[in-house]
């Protein structure tokens, strides 16, 4: 994965979400008939339902989406890089632009001022086995296109960094295929992620093309490898999955993960054994931690041992990241 060092580590692209994280029990996700462990998109109505039923929760609130987590991981690793993603110009949306530079990613995407409609919102429902349920609006998300895509910024990374989940909107899809062609073009390599299970049952040829044409790092786990791959065996799965791209990360809870690299043997990486209470954001903490290692000099399994780490943190809190700065953690972490 070595490459010219450029001034900024991830050009990363993702639904801009603030999450509203709550706990609750199995039945109150039955209750509205979810989907335990997986998203549903729904419309303000359903989901203002879901929040008036939490009013005597204790809810935690940050500004979020899987891509965006991810960047922040990399920030607090010490990388640095830009995200795009789309807000509205209303409170939500100030609040998320501050809370994203203040961690030093760059957010230069405009501001959009369409009357009534909002910036996302995602309501995470944790359960008492540390599941996540999650509940989406996308609001003015869906509305990212190709025009918010910023060549120079994409030149300026080592890397870009796609999540599945904006396949769901043509806008956000075509967006996410002109950062890929672009980084292409300008010699920035192209990480991807699958998001979720329920995108490959609906995009699984798309994402099989754009993984073949343009996909040097692809991050995918357990079940949605079973998916992808179409085999219930991991192992089976991580040999598929080695043939899909240059670098996988094929990650498998709290056992940690796998990395295969050129299509050869898997390499198993261990996790850390910690109190899981909350397992929102663990994913995406894994690959900002590999990300800041592609982009600063680690190698693939020295990147995945910091990526489980984050991930380990991230479990043992409430709510999808960390509040502290990590890199000063990573010599003893890694060997490097």
């Amino acid at each position: 994965m070595s490459q010219e060092k450029r001034p900024f580590d991830v050009y990363g692209v993702g639904n801009a979400l603030v999450d509203i994280v709550a706990f609750v029990d199995d039945s109150f996700v039955q209750d509205f008939e979810l989907a335990k462990g997986g998203m549903t998109l729904m419309e303000p109505p359903r989901q203002a339902d879901i929040l008036h039923r939490l009013e005597q929760n204790e809810l935690h609130l940050a500004s979020g989406g899987s891509a965006a987590n991810t960047m922040i991981g990399l920030a607090q690793s010490g990388g640095s890089g830009f995200f795009c993603g789309k807000v509205a110009a209303d409170t939500h949306g100030e609040f998320y632009k501050r809370d994203m530079e203040e961690f030093g990613i760059g957010f230069d995407t405009p501001m959009a001022t369409e009357h009534g409609t909002p910036t996302g919102t995602c309501v995470v429902l944790t359960t008492p086995d540390t599941e996540r349920t999650l509940c989406t609006h996308l609001g003015i998300a869906v509305g990212l296109t190709t025009a918010d895509v910023d060549a120079e910024q994409i030149a300026k990374c080592q890397m870009s960094y796609i999540e599945g989940y904006l396949w769901d909107s043509e806008g956000p899809r075509e967006a996410c295929k002109l950062v890929m062609k672009t980084s292409q073009e300008v010699g920035t390599k192209v990480a991807f992620t699958v998001s979720d299970a329920f995108l490959i049952d609906r995009f699984a040829d798309d994402f099989e093309q754009v993984i073949a044409d343009y996909c040097d790092v692809l991050f995918c786990n357990a079940d949605e490898a079973t998916m992808l791959c179409g085999n219930e065996s991991f192992e089976e799965n991580a040999k598929v999955l080695g043939g899909m791209a240059p670098l996988v990360f094929l990650t498998h809870g709290e056992q940690g993960c796998v990395v295969i690299e050129n299509n050869s043997e898997p390499v198993k990486v261990d996790g850390y054994e910690v109190n899981a209470i909350d397992t929102v954001g663990a994913g995406d903490a894994f690959a900002g931690g590999v990300l800041y290692g592609l982009t600063n000099g680690m190698t693939a399994i020295e990147a995945a041992q910091w990526g489980n780490y984050l991930a380990s943190r991230v479990v043992s809190i409430v709510g999808p990241r960390l509040n502290e700065r990590m890199g000063d953690r990573i010599s003893e972490v890694v060997n490097v």
